[in-house]
């Protein structure tokens, strides 16, 4: 039997996480905070509240980067919320959450469940860091049981800029419009300089190939990209390939780094010699 005010326990509980609050039931709102940032429908009171959501936003970044700050090196990994357990996504992601906390990484998923609740799972079970960025969504999909280190979002710009921030690479698996969103975000922060190139990899050829030929045949051949954008993208379903790609990249990046470094060292060190005229000594 329930009782009549609807707080029996067969009944659903409408349940939002917001921030550190926890909403159910009628305080849940109709909209989340992206919508109502993003509504053109203007209103008396848009200068207040405004002006008040920007701190909102600047909170979320000023708490995303000191969670994350001390993060080891990580990967982020994104996949459908709807895929089953049986699915050959969710056995492949298993593997490869386990395979990047094997070689040291930590995996950056978006913290529901399907593909991101078995990388999360692989990488716990490995005994590595299971880090998920949850988002306010109007249905409540909450943090899957493998995420070690945790945030929700309100907003979906602060959430992205973490997944790029503190990754190695982008690994992606079968998904939806989100998965295809973060896929395409990241081609194009690569492809534009916006970001330091890293690999962007494409796990499940039997579901990524059709579009990887679409971009050849359509995009790239009509010259609305360059062949060489192409190459941005790797398409396998080798988890150890991914591993050991990552690893590579991770290491010529350091490499260029310390030459980098190397290089201002030495141009400092010959600034001091010509300002001394040669010998160590102030020039007269």
């Amino acid at each position: 039997m329930t009782s009549g005010n609807g707080r029996g326990r067969g009944i659903p509980r409408p349940t939002r996480h917001r921030g550190g609050a926890t909403l159910r039931r009628g305080v849940v709102p109709a909209s989340t905070a992206d919508q109502r940032l993003l509504d053109s429908r203007s209103s008396a009171d848009w200068k207040t509240k405004d002006a008040w959501r920007a701190l909102r936003i600047l909170s979320e970044f000023v708490e995303g980067f000191e969670t994350l700050a001390d993060l080891p090196p990580a990967v982020s990994v994104f996949g459908s919320a709807r895929s089953k357990p049986d699915s050959r996504e969710y056995a492949l992601a298993q593997r490869l959450g386990r395979a990047l906390a094997d070689a040291g990484y930590a995996v950056i998923t978006g913290g529901g469940p399907g593909v991101m609740g078995a990388t999360n799972r692989g990488a716990s079970e490995a005994g590595g860091l299971s880090v998920g960025l949850g988002i306010e969504l109007p249905f409540e999909q909450g943090l899957n049981e493998w995420v070690d280190l945790g945030i929700d979002f309100r907003y979906f710009f602060a959430r992205k800029t973490m997944f790029v921030k503190y990754a190695k690479a982008f690994v992606v698996l079968p998904g939806g419009f989100g998965t295809m969103d973060e896929l395409f975000e990241a081609l194009t922060l690569v492809q534009t300089g916006k970001v330091t190139r890293f690999p962007v990899v494409l796990m499940g050829t039997w579901y990524w190939q059709g579009l990887v030929e679409w971009l050849k045949t359509a995009m790239a051949s009509d010259g609305k990209i360059g062949h060489e954008d192409l190459d941005l993208i790797v398409l396998t379903d080798e988890v150890d390939e991914v591993v050991d790609l990552i690893v590579e990249a991770d290491r010529v990046l350091a490499s260029a780094q310390d030459e980098t470094q190397g290089a201002v060292v030495r141009r400092a060190a010959d600034d001091v010699r010509a300002a001394s005229g040669g010998d160590g000594r102030p020039a007269r």
